[in-house]
């Protein structure tokens, strides 16, 4: 898995390579959330123009839709690749995709041809490489650190992906404000500088002569057979998937800072930044005390207080008081990302990383872009407040529902006794 320094490293941050990788996602992620960030407020602005509030939280409903479409047709050929190729090659790959999307909508923005399709197409591609560089990125970490400091690498992972969501979104509203174009330029070098850390980072190999049924398909479908096997993971992902979809407020940001809290541009990245902010807050807390009992109970735990905050923020009307709620959403969610990662990542084969974590960015996937669309389409019905409140309170009794589905997931005690199902396993559990 690891050379014997990293063998023999006792935190994470110790080993070069997964320092340099660290480095490498924090830029890659803070371009790809600014991106995401001014995606969605050129979206809404420019839908505004011509439609009433309701239509064009719609459009930001169908941004997330158009996102999300190639992600899922291109699951299971990502995770099939990522398993069989240089991951580190495959996420690079991904990220200079993500660079031509950029450049693309700050062409367009520098010569005045921004329109919502060209919006959607960006969106459509961006959301075809992410398919490829999501399962790349989770299943690195596990091959550049031991295992007993594995869970810390992935909370300090999940941290440095939030230090991206917090100063990509913020940078992202404040340069916006200042010039249309500038962000562009920004997110453009920022991803250039991450291609040169990922690239350094050094070959990550896969696994060429895959375990499990021969023809490419059967391999590519061994992923989705492994999360139906596996209760935990299956309880895990699928609380994640259904409870951040209902209860995701970030597709409406852009309605809350423009219609609702009247703080522009510049107050949505503040907006985009402080559930992030509370994520890197906890995520710092995880990785010098990682949760060591009762991790499931804390998974349920951690995704009602979520629906809880969610409901907080919809129903603000004081800046403070919905960052204050995004804050405790953003610690929340952390809490149940680390979870989710480590349960995952720790009873997954490393010959099938690639394949479950495909499955896993689509449930991931799933939960923002379909989440955003459910928004937007909610938000058209009944008004954005409402839509996000009903949000916060379907996500604290999807919570609920499940711990009783998944029995398994709401008894697991300690990361290390989730079982590790193999590939060629007939069913359930096998050590």
């Amino acid at each position: 898995m690891s050379d014997t320094p990293a063998a023999a490293a006792t935190h994470p941050l110790r080993v070069p390579r997964y320092r340099r990788y660290w480095f490498a996602q924090m830029m890659v992620d803070f371009g790809q959330f600014a991106t995401v960030m001014v995606l969605g407020w050129q979206t809404y602005d420019t839908a505004r123009i011509t439609m009433s509030t309701e239509r064009a939280s719609l459009m930001l409903g169908i941004l997330g839709l158009v996102q999300f479409v190639p992600l899922a047709a291109c699951a299971p050929v990502a995770g099939w690749v990522v398993d069989r190729q240089d991951r580190r090659l495959v996420a690079l790959w991904a990220l200079l995709t993500q660079l031509a999307c950029v450049a693309t909508l700050g062409a367009a923005t520098i010569s005045g041809f921004v329109s919502l399709p060209l919006l959607f197409g960006v969106g459509f591609a961006f959301g075809a490489a992410r398919s490829f560089g999501m399962p790349a990125k989770q299943s690195i970490t596990p091959n550049l650190v031991p295992a007993d400091v594995l869970p810390s690498a992935i909370a300090l992972t999940s941290m440095s992906m939030q230090i991206g969501v917090i100063a990509g979104p913020t940078m992202g509203g404040l340069l916006y404000g200042v010039s249309p174009e500038l962000p562009h330029v920004v997110i453009a070098t920022m991803q250039v500088v991450g291609a040169v850390l990922l690239f350094s980072v050094g070959p990550v190999t896969g696994h060429r002569s895959l375990r499990g049924p021969g023809t490419p398909w059967q391999q590519m479908s061994e992923g989705f057979r492994y999360v139906r096997r596996n209760r935990i993971v299956l309880g895990a992902t699928s609380l994640d998937l259904f409870a951040v979809m209902m209860g995701g407020a970030t597709a409406m940001l852009p309605v809350f800072a423009r219609d609702v809290l009247h703080v522009g541009s510049e107050g949505l990245g503040v907006l985009r930044a402080a559930p992030a902010v509370g994520a890197v807050v906890m995520g710092v807390a995880l990785a010098r005390r990682p949760v060591s009992r009762r991790v499931g109970a804390w998974m349920f735990v951690s995704v009602a207080v979520f629906g809880v905050a969610t409901m907080g923020f919809g129903l603000s009307r004081e800046l403070w008081l919905s960052l204050a709620c995004l804050f405790v959403m953003g610690a929340a969610d952390m809490v149940s990302m680390y979870v989710r990662g480590s349960l995952i990542q720790l009873s997954t084969p490393d010959e099938m990383r690639g394949r479950v974590g495909a499955v896993a960015a689509l449930f991931i996937s799933g939960s923002n872009e379909l989440g955003e669309a459910e928004s937007g389409l909610l938000g058209a019905l009944i008004g954005p407040v409402a839509a996000v409140v009903l949000g916060g309170a379907a996500a604290v009794a999807i919570a609920a529902g499940w711990a009783r589905l998944f029995p398994e997931l709401r008894r697991a005690d300690r990361f290390t006794d989730t079982p590790l199902v193999r590939p060629d396993a007939p069913g359930g559990a096998a050590g």
